[in-house]
């Protein structure tokens, strides 16, 4: 994380817009990269003034949405086989066993999964691709991409600016522990944002599998 920051502190504000437009958008095409460690670590620098919070959270949006887009028309087109080329050339994030987890949460969530995706880790980087493969109807694709993104990297990034600012205000007199509590709140907020998502799809998931055996158990022959 600081090394990101780091580097993105020696470059042009206008120049890190873009930059963290692009890291965003090509892990949503499908590319393992650090989207999420990008959009906080550009989002701390907004706290000192070097950058515009509202411009961050535009830059992330569209990353997300853009990059989402390609990936849905690159997995469309590509279908699994392309996937499956990923996986090879990604094994630790997009290998068989992420894949299939991922083609299972789609399969029963759908659209959900999209929105919800943009939350978590695996679901970010397979988002579009996957469905564009599983021919998910575009318009509702680009419905829950958009509002998944938007709410992904303008809450994250919002959050975390004012997390920063309060702790800014607080210590203004120690800078240099402002900076440390600040980057550690946004450490902690983006790993409470990502557990309670996953939390609330895994739940949602055994919900759903306890009433599919309800309802087979219910159908079933009886004994």
């Amino acid at each position: 994380m600081e090394t990101v920051q780091h580097w993105l502190s020696s470059v042009p504000p206008g120049l890190m817009y873009v930059i963290v437009a692009l890291v965003i958008g090509v892990e949503s095409m499908g590319i393992p990269l650090p989207g999420e460690i990008a959009l906080v670590a550009t989002s701390l620098l907004a706290v000192s003034g070097y950058a515009d919070i509202w411009w961050v959270a535009i830059a992330g949006s569209l990353g997300a949405i853009i990059g989402d887009s390609i990936g849905y028309w690159v997995g469309h087109r590509g279908g699994r086989p392309f996937l499956e080329r990923l996986g090879r050339r990604f094994p630790r994030h997009m290998g068989p066993i992420q894949l299939a987890k991922a083609e299972h949460t789609f399969q029963r969530w759908g659209v959900a999964a999209i929105f919800f995706g943009r939350f978590i880790a695996l679901l970010r980087i397979f988002a579009g691709p996957l469905a564009g493969a599983l021919r998910v109807p575009y318009w509702k694709f680009v419905a829950a991409n958009a509002s998944g993104g938007i709410i992904w990297a303008s809450g994250t990034a919002v959050l975390i600016y004012y997390i920063g600012k309060a702790a800014e205000t607080w210590l203004s007199r120690f800078s240099w522990i402002a900076l440390v509590v600040a980057i550690i709140a946004g450490i902690v907020t983006t790993l409470i944002i990502r557990r309670r998502a996953r939390r609330q799809f895994a739940n949602a998931i055994e919900d759903s599998d306890q009433a599919e055996a309800t309802a087979s158990g219910r159908g079933g022959p009886a004994t």
